[in-house]
C-alpha cells in the first residue's frame, strides 16, 4: 500500500479557526487533486479574461458618446447629468431572443461587429447591434412615442448630385453631419455603385421591429434604409434565417463608407437586413476587433 501523502494547499487549510491539513493516499489522488488544481486556474484565467473584455467594451461604449457619458463603475453606467442606469438586469441564463427583448446595457455591447470585410460564416444568433437597450436610447435620443425625436430632427441632403432630395435625422451625437458625410462620400462613387444608395427607403420612423416589438432604431432618428429595390430582408424570405452572403446585392464600397462614419450595417446579422444602417459608434470603436463578451447565447426557445 503507498504510503500517505500529505498535500499543502496554499501551504495551510484552514477549518473553523484550526489549521488543517489534506491527507490523500496514492498517486491516482494526487492527479485527481492535480487535475482540479488545474481546472480552477482555468477558469479563473477565463474569469479574469472574460473581466478585461467587459471593461474593454465599456470603455469603447464612453468613448463613442463622448458629450453624454462620463464613465462607469462596477453596478452602473454614469451619464454626464449624474443619471445612473444600471448596466445588467441580473438575469442569468437569458435567451437571445430575451436579450432581443429585454436587453441590458452590457447585452447590447457583448457581440462584436465585423467591421470592414465579412471572414467568417455567420451563427444564428450572430446580431450585433440588434440587442438594444431601450432606457439608453430614450435617454439618449427621447421617446418618439412622446414627441421627443421628432423636435431634434434636421434636414440632409440625400446624394445632392444624382438624388438631391431632403432626408430628416437626428441632430444628437453629430448624426446628421455624420450621415451628410457619408452622403458626399456615396455621390463620388461609380454610378453602377452609387445607384443602391437611393431613392432612400427611409430614416426617422416612429415604429416598433416587426419581429421582436421593441423599438426600430428608426425611431430614434439615428438609421437610414437604402435603395428596398436592391435590397434583402430575411422575413421577405420567410420564416427561415437564409445566409445574407448567399443574397446580398449592396456593394462592401457603400457599406465601408457608412462603417467610416460610425454606422453599423444590418447585413452583418445573421436576421440579415441588407438596406439597413444604423449609427452605433460602441461597435465600431476604430474598428478595433474584440471577442465577444462572456457571452455564450442559450438554445433559442
Amino acid at each position: 500500500m503507498s504510503p500517505a501523502i500529505l498535500i499543502h494547499l496554499s501551504d495551510q487549510i484552514e477549518t473553523g479557526g484550526q489549521t488543517g491539513v489534506l491527507f490523500l493516499s496514492g498517486r491516482r489522488s494526487v492527479r485527481r487533486l492535480i487535475a482540479i488544481a488545474c481546472l480552477a486556474i482555468a477558469l479563473i484565467g477565463q474569469a479574469t479574461v472574460a473581466a478585461a473584455d467587459e471593461q474593454a467594451a465599456l470603455d469603447t461604449f464612453i468613448r463613442a458618446y463622448p458629450d453624454h457619458l462620463a464613465g462607469y463603475d462596477s453596478t452602473d453606467l454614469i451619464w454626464r447629468d449624474g443619471t445612473r442606469m444600471p448596466l445588467s438586469d441580473r438575469r442569468t441564463g437569458k435567451t437571445f431572443d430575451e436579450m432581443l427583448r429585454h436587453g441590458s446595457i452590457l447585452d447590447q455591447i457583448r457581440l462584436p461587429y465585423p467591421a470592414g470585410a465579412i471572414r467568417a460564416a455567420l451563427g444564428p444568433d450572430d446580431d450585433p447591434g440588434r440587442i438594444r437597450n431601450r432606457a439608453f436610447f430614450d435617454k439618449m435620443y427621447g421617446d418618439c412615442w412622446k414627441g421627443e425625436v421628432a423636435q431634434r430632427l434636421v434636414p440632409v441632403v440625400w446624394l445632392p448630385r444624382n438624388w438631391g432630395r431632403t432626408i430628416r435625422i437626428t441632430s444628437v451625437n453629430g448624426v446628421a453631419e455624420r450621415l451628410a458625410a457619408v452622403s458626399e462620400e456615396l455621390d463620388a462613387l461609380p454610378d453602377a455603385v452609387k445607384r443602391y444608395a437611393y431613392p432612400p427607403a427611409g430614416t426617422y420612423n416612429c415604429r416598433t421591429v416587426a419581429d421582436t416589438g421593441g423599438p426600430s432604431m428608426h425611431s430614434w432618428g439615428v438609421a437610414i434604409d437604402i435603395n428596398a429595390a436592391r435590397a434583402d430582408y430575411w422575413l421577405w424570405h420567410g420564416s427561415g434565417v437564409i445566409d445574407a452572403g448567399l443574397v446580398n446585392r449592396i456593394p462592401p464600397e457603400i457599406v465601408a463608407v457608412f462603417e467610416r462614419h460610425g454606422f453599423i450595417w444590418g447585413g452583418k446579422w445573421s436576421h440579415y437586413d441588407t438596406m439597413h444602417f444604423e449609427y452605433r459608434p460602441e461597435l465600431l470603436d476604430g474598428d478595433r476587433p474584440r471577442d465577444s463578451v462572456s457571452f455564450h447565447p442559450a438554445a433559442r426557445r
